[in-house]
């Protein structure tokens, strides 16, 4: 018997098809260990020694044991994973565990196949080879790398950084590229520019021309600044009459771009699909495994010649022979870094013009016409200026339009672009017009405009950025933006990344204090020296070793500085940003506080909390002014509000943001009143605030019971109490406004969905297959904090970014072996019970038989 290791079980089931009796192919679930996390799992002192430990999932666990009984019957041990330093990886990582265990077959043999498909499978059968030990030690060195940058770095954030949850070695320098982009956007100064253009008609046909000289000097975008200048230039082209002095047609060609790699797929997916990084991953790797296209993860942007035969087949059955060149097209990356040893990806069938359902359909379509475009003839156009000027030659008109003679690729694919272009104003159809022709003006229009910052990255955007400047790879990029949207640096918005408050601090933390290690270059050139190790061209351990060498002695360093310090530092590094110019020149620094009670030496300055950073006067504790860090507010206000007063009391009221959001306040010092602003109240007054603090609110008494029933708001949200039992409000309002018929129904309703007043069973959102592996039923299930997916075993999350009605089959099973093969959630451990506590337990038993009986 021959044993095949894959990762999956879809690939497993797919490829098992393919081979005979003899073979018997089990999946790994990903990789079967990792480093345990915990200090000491690489220890730089030992040579970079690593410490390997199975995942604790029971599911893991349980095919880690059927993989070693089977490897223990089997002759021949076949490590199909996939064709890249990961899957290279996976294989070492699947031999390593069978030699400790005594289960390694006698023959061992490495495949790779860079598509599922019977002819690709069969093929690579017949050619093993051993493993490639180059790929091996850069996965090594790249986990250690990563390794040692967190587990060195996180703690110092922790101590020195309140608030701060973690750091990466790639995922910082993306973020950096986040918050750079928001500084760009805040430095920005917009510049007034007006445009002066001419509506014109000639036989028939209107057309616009724009002017480009005025009174005898050329225009460019920004030389009329001003709305007097642009009324002169206006009024110049009203009075002027204006004849066709030329008219250039010149001919251009378009060429197709090269069929999809991981970073272009990315772009795309999310320009025409919306669809984000990790989203177009999952439904890509689904499509691989069943074997509809080729391997996704890849940097290359060539066929093999048996692929450029099948799509320029695919093209002449489809269209006319016009749209097919004489000879195949080949192309060569431009990219950084780029590692050529994969195909691009493509369809492993040009027949097939469909794969898979809903969005893994819309993915091959991408894909399909992608890679089919990619050797299809170049279109023709035709870009037609004409030039228009007065009789005096001192002023000047052009009007310019393109028009398609042969569409050739675009019948098919056109590349999408992230935005249009300021001089983009070509795509219309311009009338026949000839020297000395005199089209009719209609109207003259002048327009203001602005110039415009650089917009914020979308995630097609920052995909394209990172892999033009070599930070990491394109495999990785999807996690890499995810771990930033999980850490809460960054939120998207309209589909843009906006840097939150803890991304800035953290990004200014480490620019400051660790530089060298989130420059793009520096990055950048450590990507280039794990491609080294990967050829063969740097030993593993002299790469750890000269960055270890650098990177402790820097974290000690770091490390021993007290945090007032580092919260100096940070101060000066982040004034701009934390106490900008003050349009009316005074210090932005003046506590405003201070200033209206007239008090001196209120400094503000950054401070470090507890629960993050914040800015607040140096008069503490006579002045309490703060506010939270990157809100100075208008004017520098502070973010408290004095509301009024209680008419009751005669308590100050006052709206206060704390760690969990906006609060009112009755009262001060440890006295005072408080209660959370829902998010519902856009109206919020002295009113509402009142009546928030009066809570809990009695409804009434229940007519069955006589026991009261109280409304009020609770961490998840309004509800009502009566009895020991719960009923959910629909809003806030609501626990103002609910009557006592209304409050009863309730109350009713929520005991018959759960005995006891308990919580309701959820209802599946959408029932889906049986798990290949578990053999549970796959379902679609709300959850308190959000849809996930299980099969009874397993739960897994459901990102942001898919609607859960949209799950498919192979996306749930794909989740769900993710998670598991992630090991379960790890959970708090509580404090230790005192040996002393024991002693005085005996006689606590008789109050508490006593309470019991209540």
């Amino acid at each position: 018997m021959q044993l095949v290791i894959v990762e999956s079980p879809a690939k497993a089931k797919t490829i098992e098809k393919y081979l005979g009796k003899d073979y018997k192919v089990l999946a790994s679930y990903g990789h079967v260990r990792d480093l345990p996390p915990k200090d000491g799992s690489v220890r730089p002192d030992e040579a970079f020694a690593m410490d390997w430990e199975v995942y604790a999932d029971k599911r893991n666990r349980d095919q880690v044991k059927a993989i070693a009984d089977a490897a223990k019957k089997a002759d021949r041990l076949i490590l199909a994973t996939d064709p890249d330093r990961e899957g290279e990886a996976i294989s070492w990582h699947v031999k390593e565990l069978l030699a400790r265990k005594k289960a390694l077959p006698a023959e061992v043999e490495r495949v790779t196949f860079n598509a599922i498909t019977k002819g690709a499978v069969t093929e690579a059968m017949e050619h093993p080879r051993d493993l490639d030990q180059d790929l091996i030690d850069a996965y090594l060195a790249r986990r250690a790398l990563d390794y040692l940058f967190g587990f060195t770095l996180s703690p110092v954030l922790w101590r020195k950084l309140p608030g701060a949850k973690s750091a990466g070695r790639v995922q910082s320098v993306a973020l950096r590229l986040i918050v750079d982009r928001e500084r760009e956007i805040e430095a920005f100064k917009p510049q007034e520019y007006w445009s002066v253009a001419a509506q014109m008609e000639h036989d028939g046909t209107g057309f616009e021309a724009r002017l480009v000289k005025y009174d005898g000097g050329k225009i460019d975008r920004l030389t009329i600044s001003d709305k007097g200048t642009a009324e002169a230039a206006k009024a110049a082209v009203e009075a002027a009459r204006f004849t066709v002095e030329e008219v250039e047609e010149k001919p251009l060609t378009r060429n197709p771009a090269p069929p999809f790699t991981t970073s272009t797929l990315q772009q795309e997916a999310a320009r025409k699909l919306g669809f984000s990084a990790s989203h177009t991953m999952r439904c890509a790797q689904n499509l691989y495994e069943a074997g509809a296209i080729t391997y996704m993860r890849t940097d290359g942007v060539q066929m093999d010649g048996s692929a450029i035969s099948a799509v320029r087949k695919a093209i002449s059955d489809r269209y006319d022979g016009h749209y097919l060149p004489e000879k195949p097209r080949f192309y060569q990356t431009k990219a950084k870094n780029a590692q050529e040893a994969h195909e691009a990806i493509r369809p492993t069938d040009f027949s097939r013009d469909r794969a898979g359902a809903g969005d893994e359909a819309k993915l091959y379509d991408l894909i399909f016409k992608r890679a089919m475009a990619s050797q299809m003839a170049g279109a023709r156009l035709e870009r037609t200026t004409v030039t228009l000027r007065d009789p005096t030659g001192r002023h000047e008109l052009r009007a310019t339009g393109q028009v398609v003679k042969f569409p050739g690729f675009l019948a098919v694919y056109e590349e999408g672009r992230d935005q249009k272009a300021d001089d983009d104003e070509d795509s219309g159809l311009l009338p026949l017009m000839r020297q000395g022709d005199s089209p009719a003006k209609k109207d003259v229009t002048a327009t203001q405009h602005f110039t415009q910052p650089p917009p914020r990255f979308s995630e097609a955007s920052l995909v394209k950025r990172m892999e033009e400047l070599g930070i990491g790879r394109p495999s990785t990029y999807a996690s890499t933006i995810q771990t930033l949207r999980d850490r809460e640096y960054v939120r998207m918005e309209k589909n843009r990344f906006f840097a939150e408050d803890s991304g800035r601090l953290l990004t200014a933390f480490l620019e400051r204090f660790f530089e060298r290690y989130v420059a793009y270059e520096f990055t950048a050139g450590m990507e280039e020296e794990l491609d080294d190790v990967s050829g063969g061209r740097e030993e593993w351990k002299s790469l750890l070793d000269a960055f270890w060498r650098d990177f402790k002695p820097k974290s000690d360093e770091v490390m021993e500085r007290k945090p007032s310090e580092v919260t100096e530092v940070l101060d000066e590094f982040l004034s701009d940003y934390l106490f900008p110019a003050q349009a009316d020149g005074s210090d932005p620094r003046a506590c405003p506080k201070c200033i209206a009670e007239g008090r001196k030496g209120g400094h503000l300055s950054l401070r470090g909390g507890r629960f993050g950073a914040f800015v607040a006067c140096a008069n503490y504790p006579e002045c309490n002014f703060r506010r939270k860090f990157g809100q100075p507010g208008e004017n520098g206000e502070s973010d408290d509000e004095r509301m009024g007063n209680d008419p009751e009391t005669g308590l100050p009221v006052e709206r206060k943001v704390g760690r969990f959001g906006p609060y009112v306040q009755l009262g001060e010092g440890k006295e005072a009143k408080r209660a959370s602003i829902p998010k519902d109240l856009p109206d919020f007054d002295l009113e509402w605030a009142l009546k928030l603090l009066a809570l809990p609110r009695i409804v009434g008494t229940h007519p069955e019971t006589g026991l009261e029933i109280e409304a009020n708001i609770g961490r998840y949200g309004p509800y009502l109490r009566h009895d020991g039992k719960y009923g959910k409000l629909q809003g806030t309002r609501e626990v103002f406004e609910v009557g006592m018929n209304r409050a009863v129904d309730i109350l009713a309703q929520a005991a018959n969905r759960g005995a006891g007043g308990g919580r309701a069973k959820a209802e599946p959102i959408k029932t889906l297959g049986t798990h290949p592996t578990s053999g549970g039923e796959i379902k679609v299930m709300p959850g308190r904090y959000g849809p996930y997916v299980t099969d009874g075993t397993t739960n897994a999350t459901i990102p942001r970014d898919v609607k859960p009605e949209d799950v498919t089959e192979e996306q749930a099973i794909a989740l769900i072996d993710a998670r598991a093969a992630k090991g379960p959630a790890t959970k708090k451990k509580g404090a230790k019970k005192k040996a002393a506590a024991k002693k005085p337990a005996a006689k606590k038993k008789a109050p508490a038989k006593k309470a019991k009986a209540d």
